[in-house]
């Protein structure tokens, strides 16, 4: 559930004006921002121009050539990690989660960490209400737009049901003919 691959169904109404996805990896890249691009693409020219024209001829005349070509990847690795900065704050603000948040987590939180954190921890993709075509999270019994039905729920417990469920793993009334719950 948690791949670049995610794409958001056409047709239906979204939280944020970011527009759907078509494509796989491609397209998930040409969701960032250019203002990410060009930050990124400014460090990278700026630090490989610093690294080649002002350190290396001078100070380092003497430095063997492969550990030379080893810190001018440094360059490389910061204009990967700002691009990443940027696809996190398109694909949390398109999963409707606390966007600048986790922009701010994986941008101070070194060593490529609070990237991965993000990673590990983000919601899936917002689901279509299919009566009224509203985002919700996709741990949603209920529309909070219509309350229509988007899970099956246990008439008794009204806990969520899983497909395929026989009775309810909550409290054991059989799924295909349960009564309401007495109050």
């Amino acid at each position: 559930m948690s791949d670049l691959n995610e794409r958001f169904p056409k047709d239906v109404k979204y939280m944020t004006t970011t527009p759907p996805v078509t494509g796989g990896f491609w397209a998930n890249l040409m969701l960032i921002r250019p203002v990410a691009w060009v930050v990124a693409i400014v460090v990278l020219i700026g630090m490989e121009s610093a690294f080649w024209f002002t350190l290396f001829p001078d100070k380092m005349k003497g430095f063997p050539l492969l550990p030379r070509l080893f810190l001018s990847l440094v360059p490389v690795i910061l204009f990967v990690y700002v691009m990443l900065i940027g696809y996190v704050y398109v694909d949390s603000k398109r999963r409707g989660m606390r966007y600048v948040m986790w922009t701010l987590i994986a941008t101070f939180i070194n060593n490529f960490i609070g990237i991965i954190i993000y990673f590990l921890l983000r919601d899936p993709m917002p689901t279509p209400c299919p009566k009224c075509g509203h985002s919700a999270r996709s741990t949603f019994a209920f529309c909070p737009d219509c309350g229509a039905e988007l899970l099956r729920t246990c008439l008794a417990c009204h806990k969520k049901l899983e497909m395929g469920w026989v009775s309810c793993a909550w409290c054991g009334v059989p799924v295909g003919g349960q009564a309401p719950k007495q109050t």
